[in-house]
Parts: C-alpha cells; sequence; structure tokens
C-alpha cells in the first residue's frame, strides 16, 4: 500500500497534488510519504509481535535520507549499516547506537574502528581475516567488539542473480562448514564477544521456501554451537522479502506470512532475532516525478523523453527491471511509447513499448516504487546534477535533499597547478 493517488484528475501525495510540488522544486524529483514509511515500519512490527524483542533495522542502504532515517527512528527501528558513512548518517538521524548493526563484506580497518569508537551494538563478521583485524583494533582500544558471524548457507535465493546473496559463489559470509571452527577461535579471541550468526540471502523474494531453508540451517547451527559450550544470545535473519513493482503480477508473501513462519521456524531457538528490512519499508513509500521533455515519432516506435534519467533511477538499466510508470494528470485513452532519458545511451531506458494513457510535452509521470535503491544509487552521468528529495506529510512538505547545482558539482574537480601556467 502506499499513499499516491489520483484525486480530481490529479496524483497526489498524501494531501499534496505533485504538480505544486513540481512548480516549488522543478523536475525531476524523488517524492516520499511519511504516511507510507510509519505504515510499512508498524506493519513488520505487527508481523514480527510474536517473538520476544526484536530488532528490526533498516538497511539504511535501500534510502539513507537521514530525514528518512529519523522519522523511522521515531517509529522505533533502529539501523543496518554496511559503510562508516551509512552509521554516521543513522548516528545523526538519532537512531540509537544500541540498534545499529554493521554489516558489509570489506569493512576497513578505519571503519571498524570508527563502530567502536560509536559503541554500536553489533558487527557482523564476513571472514577470517576480517575478525582478526576486528580483534586488533579491539585490544588497540582497549575494548571488546560484540559480533555476529555472517554465515553463506549456500540457499538459492531464487532472485534476480545481481542481488542474490547466499549461495556459495557469492562474496558474502563464510562458509557454512566453516562458521564452528571461526566462533570456537573468535570467543578466545582478545577483545572480541562472539554473540551470535546472521545470514541474509538476497532481495527481492518472492518466496518463503528459501527464507525457511536458510534459516532451518541457521538453526541447527545454534543447536551445534551451544553443544561446543558456545554461547549464542542472537541472530540476524537479514531482510529480503519482496514488494510488487508490476500490478500485474502476483502479490509476494505478506510480512505476516513472513512473521508466522519465523516463529514457527525459530521456536525454542531462545535468541533475540534481528531483521533487516530495506525495500519492504521505503520501496513503495517514493516516487520519481519526471516532466516529458519531447514525444518523439521513431521509425518503428514513439518515445517519450524524460528529464529523469538512468542516472537517477539506474535499476532498469542495471537489473532489467520493472518500474510502473502512471500520469500525474491521466487522461482517456491508451498509447504505447518507448519511455527514456535524454542521457547518451541506448540502454537509458524505463519501460519499452509501454501502455500508457496518452501524455504531451509538459506533461508530469511518476515512476512508483522508487523510495529504495532509487536516489541512494544515482549518480552524475552526463554531468547531470544530482536531484532534490522531497517528504510529504499530510498536507505539508519538505525538501530533504535540495537539488545539486551545476557550480556545486563542477566545484567537486580540482585543476593541478602545473595546468594553469
Amino acid at each position: 500500500m502506499d499513499h499516491f493517488d489520483v484525486r480530481g484528475g490529479v496524483m497526489h501525495a498524501e494531501d499534496v497534488p505533485l504538480p505544486a510540488i513540481a512548480d516549488a522544486v522543478g523536475t525531476p524529483f524523488y517524492c516520499y510519504s511519511a504516511a507510507t514509511l510509519r505504515r510499512h515500519a508498524h506493519v513488520m512490527q505487527a508481523a514480527l509481535s510474536a517473538l520476544d524483542g526484536p530488532l528490526i533495522a533498516f538497511a539504511v542502504k535501500a534510502n539513507p535520507n537521514i530525514a528518512v532515517l529519523k522519522l523511522l527512528a521515531r517509529e522505533g527501528l533502529g539501523a543496518d549499516v554496511v559503510s562508516e558513512g551509512e552509521m554516521r548518517r543513522a548516528l545523526k538521524a538519532g537512531v540509537n547506537r544500541q540498534k545499529i548493526v554493521f554489516s558489509g563484506v570489506g569493512k576497513t580497518d578505519g571503519e571498524m574502528r570508527a563502530a567502536l569508537e560509536a559503541g554500536i551494538l553489533q558487527l557482523n563478521v564476513e571472514s577470517e581475516g576480517e575478525l582478526r583485524r576486528l580483534s586488533a583494533i579491539a585490544v588497540s582500544l582497549g575494548t571488546t567488539a560484540d559480533i555476529a558471524i555472517r554465515v553463506n548457507p549456500d540457499v538459492d535465493a531464487g532472485t534476480l542473480a545481481k542481488i542474490s546473496t547466499g549461495k556459495a559463489e557469492n562474496k558474502f559470509g563464510v562458509p557454512l562448514d566453516r562458521v564452528e571452527a571461526l566462533y570456537a577461535e573468535a570467543a578466545v579471541m582478545p577483545g572480541i564477544r562472539p554473540v551470535g550468526i546472521a545470514a541474509h540471502i538476497g532481495s527481492q523474494l518472492f518466496d518463503l521456501a528459501p527464507l525457511e531453508a536458510a534459516y532451518t540451517k541457521l538453526g541447527a547451527l545454534v543447536g551445534r554451537l551451544r553443544a561446543a559450550g558456545l554461547p549464542v544470545e542472537r541472530v540476524d535473519l537479514g531482510g529480503g522479502l519482496g514488494i510488487p513493482y508490476d500490478p500485474k503480477l502476483p502479490l509476494p508473501p505478506s510480512p505476516a506470512d513472513y512473521g508466522a513462519m519465523v516463529a514457527r521456524v525459530t521456536a525454542g531457538w531462545n535468541v533475540r532475532l534481528m531483521f533487516e528490512p530495506g525495500r519492504l519499508i521505503a520501496g513503495n513509500a517514493g516516487i520519481l516525478v519526471s516532466a516529458v521533455v519531447a514525444v518523439k515519432t521513431g521509425a518503428t516506435r514513439t518515445f517519450l523523453v524524460l528529464d529523469a534519467a538512468m542516472n537517477d533511477l539506474i535499476r532498469p538499466t542495471l537489473y532489467g527491471v520493472y518500474h510502473d510508470i502512471r500520469a500525474v494528470q491521466p487522461r482517456a485513452g491508451t498509447m504505447v511509447a518507448t519511455i527514456v532519458g535524454p542521457v547518451c545511451e541506448t540502454g537509458d531506458m524505463f519501460a519499452e513499448d509501454r501502455p500508457i494513457t496518452p501524455v504531451d510535452e509538459g506533461d508530469l509521470v511518476a515512476l512508483m516504487t522508487a523510495g529504495a535503491y532509487g536516489a541512494t544509487m544515482a549518480g552524475t552521468y552526463n554531468s547531470r546534477p544530482l536531484v532534490p528529495e522531497v517528504l510529504v506529510d499530510g498536507d505539508r512538505f519538505a525538501v530533504i535533499r535540495a537539488r545539486q547545482t551545476l557550480d556545486e558539482l563542477l566545484g567537486l574537480d580540482r585543476v593541478p597547478g602545473w595546468l594553469d601556467d
């Protein structure tokens, strides 16, 4: 569910007509609904309410805007971070440091040091070398790092290859057959306190079976670790539950279905469970609003050229995935168009031969379900400045990241002195 609907012939974000925002900030722009963010946080909390004190740590990589993180922190969510920058964003947003989990396959010494100095809850360790480096850093700081070992359970999530993270050939985690030895080693390492295990097998999952298979392996592992006299206090089950992008496809499992499966599979584990939803919380809470620059008749098809491009929303180009595209002020009838951006790449395409209500030059369109992995993956290819982000809450809206100016973009470059001769 989201809070973007057409009223009186005009799409609104909650109680604000989108053309009013476009008039104020220009196009393209990202728009987020506070009501949708809150609702999704509450739905996830309700789905896991049968568990004993679970931690829901929003995956900051999905949408790292500080205003979004602050809103979710006020609803009780923590943060799953994969860089020092994401950790600093979470802290600046007021996320409780004891609700922050640091994941990621390539943590630098500086990042691990910063995490320990910040006093966050836990680091999810991805390799033997990382564990040993973390031990040395913790000893140098005179502290102890609470860690979970991320397990690669070798489970095929059945999702896109580029967002699958739990198969043996993926770069993430420690192979299942090595975890017990590494956990035992961690238990006697100076500066290290192993508190649990973690796993994340992929994103945009439409089937609970791979998750259940992975969790079943984790449950057996917990039993073996305890049988060896090793304490296990927490298990991080990751995220990955899918959301609907294409309204014509079947719906993914609901958070309630997921929560029921988790409660059943983890019964008797006697651990604190942790979760890392990102897309599930933010995906349907955001859209990208763009203006039609040109309606161009080609030799074999009609093109709608938008002022948004692949640098603003790269998912269709990178993954070949679907985003619903709607006219902000829909008219009767249908046209078929290939919807593209102005970037000088044939791959700068949002949709190919897509039926859409008729639009003209200057009309606004909304690319739906863009609240996760949208603005955060944007770049400045073709020297196109980053677009603004807007948060709507009821009948009010605010710019939560200003549009980058060309002067700001060009000002990032430095010319060496010898070129000024």
